[in-house]
């Protein structure tokens, strides 16, 4: 496949079918983001789009295109949540049966919704990579019509409505940061900007980010073909992806500046600060866009849109997320610290955090922790802390008033 097989003709024609199934999302001027790159900053909130993400897009135009007798056939997809919902509520609003292959272990929410949206749901394999060799297997069992995440010229096509969007909302951009996956999204927002930005004789760089903990785009791009990697843990699911696609890998390679990756903490620190920030709820893959722009991975020129792909986070994951993103902001420490089996020890180490203002938020003390002698405790101790310069703070005074403080790992 050449890069032009996919047109802003084909994305004006989805952006039609979509009219009445899809919402036209609403871009929110961040003014954090704004201020920490020195450039007019927006984010295109996808996690607000129905079904909580921006792949009832592609799935919706993917299933518009089916024939009468493929529709009568039905419909397979395997995802792990956000494609899952998308097929199922297109499938449902045109009337076709669809069975979604999820792995064990699904975000429950997503399954949930997935459910409610009419389709059968079946649960089965560790990754998705595993759901979709099922699915594909029960495509060819059952005659269903096997639509795949982001490997279509018809998904990548709806996918790129949303650069339609953004052209029309901030008609100056100059740089679109969008969160990677597979491909399907960032290939078909660059098809949509590179093709409107030729034709009127200016320039928009595409910025693609990914989780490096499962990045296969550096190296397939390095190597000029696609390779497929380790999947590796990380808490953003939705862009876990082990393999570029091979009709989304060219789009890249041909269309996008620069796809870079971001770790771990960047990830939680992203979610953390937009639902502090600017109250929105927003899975980790959906808010890698963020993540990158914060920790100065990409030098934005111009007006930027950092693109939010969705928000279907587990609520349970949300918290976990929000814990870490304390300890990698600097907003929350936790403390060893060996004391003499004394009276008033506990007293002078709360006297010293309260006279740093490092709030206490729990305190555990006791006796039995391994290598302790008869005369000595552990006080382990969890603070409320402002940042990392603060946390020196906690630590210096500490350490000035002969304590041998130790920093837990989160």
């Amino acid at each position: 496949m050449t890069a032009h097989e996919v047109t802003l003709e084909q994305i004006e024609d989805a952006d039609k079918v979509l009219v009445g199934v899809a919402q036209h999302t609403p871009i929110d001027h961040a003014s954090l983001l704004t201020e920490l790159l020195g450039v007019p900053t927006s984010m295109k909130l996808e996690n607000l789009q129905r079904t909580g993400s921006f792949k009832i897009r592609g799935a919706t135009y993917r299933l518009s295109r089916l024939t009468d007798e493929e529709r009568a056939r039905g419909v397979v997809a395997a995802s792990a949540g956000n494609h899952a919902q998308g097929v199922a509520f297109a499938a449902q609003q045109m009337g076709m049966a669809a069975t979604i292959l999820m792995p064990l272990g699904a975000p429950v929410p997503k399954l949930l919704a997935t459910k409610g949206y009419g389709a059968t749901v079946i649960t089965d394999g560790a990754t998705v990579e595993e759901c979709l060799a099922l699915a594909a297997e029960h495509a060819k069992r059952t005659g269903a019509v096997m639509i795949h995440p982001f490997d279509h010229p018809d998904v990548i096509a709806g996918q790129g409505t949303i650069g339609l969007e953004i052209l029309q909302d901030v008609p100056d951009v100059e740089t679109v940061v969008v969160p990677v996956g597979g491909g399907g999204l960032i290939s078909g927002v660059a098809v949509a900007l590179k093709e409107v930005a030729r034709r009127t004789g200016r320039h928009i760089r595409v910025v693609g980010v990914q989780a490096a903990a499962t990045a296969a785009y550096p190296p397939s791009l390095a190597a000029g073909h696609p390779v497929t990697v380790e999947r590796g843990g990380t808490i953003a699911d939705g862009i876990a992806v082990v393999r570029p696609g091979e009709h989304t890998f060219p789009l890249v390679r041909d269309l996008v500046d620069e796809v870079v990756t971001v770790d771990e903490d960047h990830l939680a620190r992203a979610v953390l600060t937009l639902l502090e920030r600017t109250k929105l709820v927003v899975e980790p893959a959906g808010a890698a866009a963020v993540a990158a722009l914060m920790e100065g991975l990409i030098a934005p020129s111009g007006p930027t849109v950092a693109l939010i792909s969705g928000g279907n986070i587990d609520p349970l994951l949300l918290q976990r997320i929000v814990a870490h993103g304390l300890v990698a902001s600097g907003r929350y420490m936790t403390l060893r610290i060996p004391l003499p089996d004394r009276p008033g020890q506990l007293a002078r180490v709360s006297e010293i955090l309260a006279g740093v203002g490092a709030n206490v938020i729990e305190v555990l003390h006791t006796r039995h922790d391994m290598g302790l002698t008869l005369n000595d405790v552990v006080l382990q101790v969890s603070v409320e802390t402002r940042g990392p310069n603060h946390q020196d703070q906690v630590l210096d005074a500490l350490r000035g008033a002969s304590f041998d403080p130790e920093v837990a790992s989160a």
